[in-house]
């Protein structure tokens, strides 16, 4: 017998030893060859009234080699019940090492800090040692319809060394009663009771009763009535959001009270139907005044102006558009077409509207801009501008006070400046892209690949716009991130409403309108008693230009479409003598106003630029659920 029980009592040796070895106590483990472990792990909870809490951790380390010291983990970005994202307060108040206070430096990571305990220049030699954290943490709590609870991952499940003992007093706020509890112990997602619980009124006493091996941990959850916390607000949730959202509403009420103060138009007049527009006022001129700037498509208008009175031949082929210069005589053109013609024309008789020239044509734009602005700025509306400045400082301020708030600053701080940068690369990118399917039109296959292949070049910086956007997102907060686009679009907005025009200017404003009136066909039962002039082809070709300027050309051309199409000599289809081209089709020109002020805007624009949270205390929780958590280990 005795023999025969030899075998069995030797497998039941090796399995206890096996057993001894691989449990959560081990004094040594595969992952754990040194030995070193934390002795004690001891938290101490203090809830109070206005929901934030201050946490006193007692770690009694064991460590078998020399190290600079401890590093504790505390996650402060979580997900709700609700899949939104939550970021917690977290201040660390004090820490020391067996009694004494003990240096300490934090580095914020993606979703959390790091507390390195200990100094750089210091190494510790092997040996036990007691640090003490105490740290104060907000929108920590649950709400929930019946109670309030602290769901809370005492140790973290982060540690990569065992924890012999583990324990936590949570003390409630005062009047309150503990309802429900109960802990979780083992790995992330365990549900392990490995613990012993003295419950009294206030307090609640957790104790694991064995150790806890590498990455596991003790989360514990207690309830207790409604009505003896606050909820927080939430914008107090997000300090960042908050600022933001302050820094929104008093830009928004600067502007205001800006544009109340100057940016108000003056009270039009009567508008009347007007068959010739404002004396001295060139097509270029009226689009400048209506629209209070310069953009591409006053320079196209100039560039027919000139045509149309015959100092320059417009030639378009497949897209490309040539200017032929057929007198050197600036008669009957305004100053500005004038001034036009001379930088135009500096190098010779024609200018292809192309990148290789692109000199020469925005020397022409810049003429014309300077000419119109020095006329018409100031004497017949202002800008305002000086306005814009105060209101970018409180911007800067806005997005300065959210990186301020933000805990890892220094992340912040870069992506909102990578992302302005970036932004500025996109914005661009997005105006060449325009302008290239802008001219798809007249631009024929080569105009349609080209456009397509700025698309595919773009759309990479665009993704890059929406993660760097994401990113910041993710280091501030999503509702601070949408409210300082918000605070950029703001100053979009008011810098075209901060613009007004001058009684002077209104006046020519009303002009413009009656004209406008006159070339849109509005109203054409009252314009027929006013007796309008006669339509023919040379009307047609005199006032296109201002059409353009005004972006009724297609609404001029329509109203001369049958006496165009009657205007034909000797059996040919009418064409204009300063145009050649194939936006001009004879027998069926009702596109060629749109066609040519678009493709001849488009081409302008291109050839003028350089290249370029669940409930856990009522058993529905997990170790490793709830706020606090982490881990840590030594540096």
């Amino acid at each position: 017998m005795k023999v025969a029980l030899r075998p069995l009592g030797l497998i039941l040796a090796v399995a206890l030893a096996l057993a001894a070895a691989t449990s959560p106590g081990a004094e040594a483990s595969p992952t754990d060859p040194a030995g070193k472990r934390i002795l004690r792990f001891s938290s101490h909870i203090v809830v109070y009234p206005d929901s934030s809490m201050t946490v006193t951790e007692e770690i009694t380390i064991r460590q078998t080699e020399a190290r600079h010291g401890l590093v504790r983990d505390f996650p402060t970005t979580y997900r709700d019940r609700f899949g939104k994202t939550v970021k917690v307060g977290l201040a660390v108040e004090e820490v020391r090492r067996d009694g004494g206070r003990e240096p300490y430096h934090i580095k914020y990571e993606a979703n959390g800090a790091r507390i390195f305990l200990g100094e750089k220049n210091v190494i510790l030699p092997p040996g036990t040692y007691t640090y003490t954290i105490s740290y104060r943490t907000s929108h920590q709590l649950g709400y929930f319809q019946d109670f309030d609870e602290l769901y809370w991952n005492v140790t973290g499940n982060g540690w990569p060394f065992p924890i012999d003992r583990a324990e936590a007093v949570i003390e409630l706020p005062p009047g309150a009663k503990v309802l429900e509890y109960d802990a979780y112990t083992g790995p992330q997602g365990a549900r392990g009771k490995d613990f012993a619980v003295r419950p009294g009124d206030r307090e609640i006493f957790f104790q694991t009763t064995r150790g806890l091996g590498p990455y596991q941990g003790l989360t514990v959850a207690v309830s207790w009535p409604k009505g003896l916390v606050r909820r927080p607000s939430v914008l107090s949730r997000d300090p960042g959001a908050f600022l933001a959202l302050a820094g929104l509403l008093f830009l928004f009420w600067f502007y205001l009270a800006a544009w109340v103060k100057v940016g108000r138009d003056p009270a039009g007049g009567t508008i009347i139907p007007l068959f010739t527009p404002p004396h001295g006022f060139s097509p270029a001129a009226v689009r400048f005044l209506t629209h209070m700037g310069f953009d591409h498509k006053t320079f196209a208008a100039a560039v027919v102006d000139m045509a149309v009175k015959g100092h320059l031949l417009i030639q378009e082929n497949e897209g490309v558009f040539t200017l032929v210069q057929k007198t050197d005589s600036p008669a009957g053109l305004s100053k500005g077409e004038g001034k036009v013609a001379r930088e135009l024309f500096a190098d010779g008789k024609e200018v292809e509207l192309k990148n290789d020239n692109r000199t020469l044509i925005k020397d022409a734009i810049d003429a014309l801009k300077s000419h119109l602005k020095l006329k018409l700025e100031k004497v017949y509306f202002v800008t305002n501008s000086v306005y814009l400045v105060p209101g970018l400082v409180i911007s800067l301020l806005a997005f300065g006070a959210v990186v301020a708030a933000t805990p890892d600053r220094v992340t912040a701080a870069f992506s909102s400046l990578w992302l302005c940068i970036w932004t500025v690369g996109c914005y661009f990118l997005a105006v060449v892209a325009y302008r290239k399917w802008q001219a798809v039109r007249t631009g024929g296959l080569w105009g349609f690949l080209g456009a397509i292949l700025v698309t595919l070049i773009a759309l990479p910086f665009f993704a890059g716009e929406l993660m760097g956007l994401g990113f910041f997102a993710t280091t501030t907060s999503p509702i601070a991130a949408l409210v300082l686009a918000a605070v950029v679009l703001l100053n979009a907005l008011f810098y075209h409403l901060l613009k007004a025009p001058t009684l002077r200017g209104r006046k020519i404003m009303d002009l413009v309108e009656g004209f406008k009136l006159y070339l849109s066909v509005a109203e054409k039962e009252r314009l027929e008693v006013l007796t309008p002039p006669e339509k023919t082809p040379e009307l047609f070709e005199k006032y296109l230009p201002y059409a353009m300027a005004l972006d009724v050309e297609n609404e001029w051309n329509e109203q001369f479409a049958e006496v165009l199409a009657r205007a034909g000599e000797d059996g040919q289809p009418y064409s204009p003598r300063w145009y050649s081209g194939s936006s001009w089709d004879g027998f069926d020109s009702s596109g060629f106003a749109s066609s040519l002020g678009s493709s001849l805007s488009g081409a302008i624009s291109s050839s003028s630029s350089a290249p370029g949270s669940d409930s856990g205390s009522g058993g529905g929780g997990v170790s490793g659920g709830g706020g606090g958590g982490g881990g840590g280990g030594d540096w």
